[in-house]
């Protein structure tokens, strides 16, 4: 199994930390947020990584590297200034040939509570180019966007006001997606974002749909960060290398 992480957008919520850090890099129960992402994602059979980074991306390569300490393969596609968006990067990472026929999707800055590899699987199964994780949310955590019915999502519309009804779900922040999806809908050197391909897929009875049981976090927000970072403080300590990294990341240096 590959999973992308999407890691190179500018954090204008925090900006306050993450003109000098990265979201995917902030301090979280004492280690960067990447290395609970990356230890979870191993430990549910994930080997292969690709990182899209773009803004203060040379951290993201200091502190994660290879990737062998958590026993994955990691590589990375870097938009450097140019931020080509959520679909941008995907196409920019099929471009350069890193992407798996099929893969995970995953926000850098995304704690979520479901087992990536039988989100994997249930893709696998669906025989569909595109599926979403979803959480019964009812305008909870964030503003419902989707509507979810009988394993396949529906719709998928953010940022309606008000919210119908019937939108009860949200997305959760894990899909998968098949590499000739990109390829066929995303231009080269497009400058896009996932959401209105994920919008279409639903309207065409194409994105199948796995359900999320637990709330999802985000390091998104200082209130979110403060909200994950004690979640994870009040867990046992784990001993596994998989979130041991070596090396911290540069929130005090203030590195360009």
């Amino acid at each position: 199994m590959q999973c992308v992480i999407l890691a190179g957008g500018l954090g204008t919520r925090m900006q306050s930390v993450s003109d000098l850090t990265p979201k995917t890099l902030l301090p979280v129960a004492g280690r960067p947020f990447a290395a609970w992402q990356l230890g979870w994602l191993a430990d549910a059979g994930v080997d292969g990584v690709v990182y899209c980074i773009g803004h203060l991306g040379h951290q993201v390569r200091e502190v994660v590297g290879d990737g062998s300490r958590w026993g994955l393969d990691v590589a990375y596609v870097d938009e450097g200034a140019d931020l080509r968006g959520t679909a941008g990067a995907l196409a920019l990472a099929a471009e350069q040939g890193v992407l798996d026929e099929r893969f995970l999707v995953l926000y850098g800055d995304s704690w979520l509570q479901v087992d990536p590899g039988e989100v994997f699987r249930a893709s696998q199964r669906s025989g569909l180019p595109a599926l979403m994780t979803v959480f019964e949310n009812h305008n909870r955590w964030d503003r419902s966007n989707v509507i979810y019915a009988k394993g396949m999502v529906t719709r998928y519309e953010k940022g309606l006001d008000p919210v119908p009804t019937e939108m009860a779900w949200i997305d959760y922040g894990l899909s998968v997606l098949a590499l000739d999806l990109v390829l066929e809908r995303v231009p080269s050197g497009a400058h896009q974002d996932l959401a209105p391909l994920l919008s279409a897929l639903a309207a065409e009875g194409r994105l199948a749909g796995y359900v999320a049981d637990e709330r999802f976090y985000e390091v998104d927000s200082p209130e979110g960060l403060a909200e994950l970072d004690a979640l994870i403080g009040s867990r046992p300590v784990s001993t596994s290398p998989a979130v041991q990294p070596a090396v911290q990341p540069a929130v005090q240096e203030g590195r360009p």
